[in-house]
């Protein structure tokens, strides 16, 4: 049986767990090294109000100057460019130089092509990716076209407080009428490789129903969960981590494809079961995202 040091990772990303902090909140910056969430978004949007937005740049150089963590993807959420203050969380972006950036309230491949632009006529060194937030009507109906914007998009964080606003529906449990919408943010990001993070659960001391949404996302499809509370951060992790029979079986079927006789076959019997190569790449990426997970240094909480 392959053990799963002897995996190698597949070039994937660990987005199990996507916390949300606002940039005006010092101790929850200063908290971040300390805690085992796989990214983390630097809010300067949304959770900032208007005459905060300064401060909260500055809060952000000063952290990414002395304490930027090591080993968690960084993505800074800017305020949308045609803003006053967008164009200036784009020079910081430009400055401090995160993973990614990610651009709210996004509705149109012009709203992706504008900061990419600015990213590309910046000449950085390192590459910034682009995510998108898709939490408008017409960010829904526009996924498809906005997922080929640039090369450089590479995630989907969907915001459902915006999308309820917009259209009336309640924010009921289960998700009933907005299943329909999340797929197709899915499959518009499926469809160019994309990952897509589901959406905040607001209720951060309903641990129950947070669960409940977290295992809902994953039978869906969704890579990981934006949070916007430390304690959701080990629950997420968990339910968009592997299982661990899934594993076990990944194990068992990456063995069997390894043995002498199954050497050029596309097809194998594994316990009464077929099993086919399709199986066997799925079985490999699984194992790849188990050892990554397992090779992460562990930080207390």
């Amino acid at each position: 049986m392959t053990a799963l040091t002897d995996i190698k990772f597949a070039p994937l990303s660990l987005r199990r767990s996507v916390l949300s902090v606002p940039c005006v909140n010092r101790r929850a910056l200063e908290k971040l090294p300390t805690l085992d969430t796989d990214a983390v978004i630097f809010d300067l949007e949304d959770s900032v109000a208007p005459e905060k937005k300064a401060e909260a740049r500055e809060n952000l150089r000063q952290f990414f100057t002395k304490t930027a963590p090591a080993g968690i993807e960084t993505i800074v959420r800017i305020n949308p460019l045609s803003s006053s203050f967008g164009p200036e969380d784009m020079e910081l972006v430009v400055e401090i130089m995160p993973d990614a950036v990610l651009i709210p309230k996004v509705e149109h491949v012009s709203d992706v092509q504008a900061v990419a632009d600015l990213i590309s006529d910046a000449g950085m060194q390192k590459e910034i990716s682009i995510w998108a937030m898709i939490e408008t009507p017409k960010g829904v109906l526009n996924a498809p076209a906005i997922a080929l914007a640039d090369e450089r998009l590479r995630c989907f964080v969907v915001g459902l407080n915006d999308l309820r606003k917009a259209t009336g529906v309640l924010p009921e449990p289960g998700r009933t009428y907005l299943v329909p919408w999340l797929m197709k943010v899915v499959l518009a990001g499926r469809a160019q490789g994309m990952d897509v993070i589901d959406s905040v659960f607001n209720d951060f001391r309903s641990a129950d129903a947070f669960e409940a949404e977290c295992a809902q996302g994953r039978s869906m499809g969704f890579d990981g969960k934006m949070l916007i509370h430390p304690d959701q951060i080990e629950p997420a992790n968990r339910h968009f981590g592997p299982d661990p029979d899934a594993v076990r079986e990944a194990e068992n079927i990456v063995a069997a494809f390894a043995r002498p006789d199954a050497d050029g076959l596309n097809v194998i019997n594994l316990d009464g079961k077929m099993v086919e190569r399709l199986h066997l790449a799925e079985a490999e990426q699984l194992l790849a995202t188990a050892a990554r997970i397992a090779a992460r240094t562990r930080k207390p909480s």
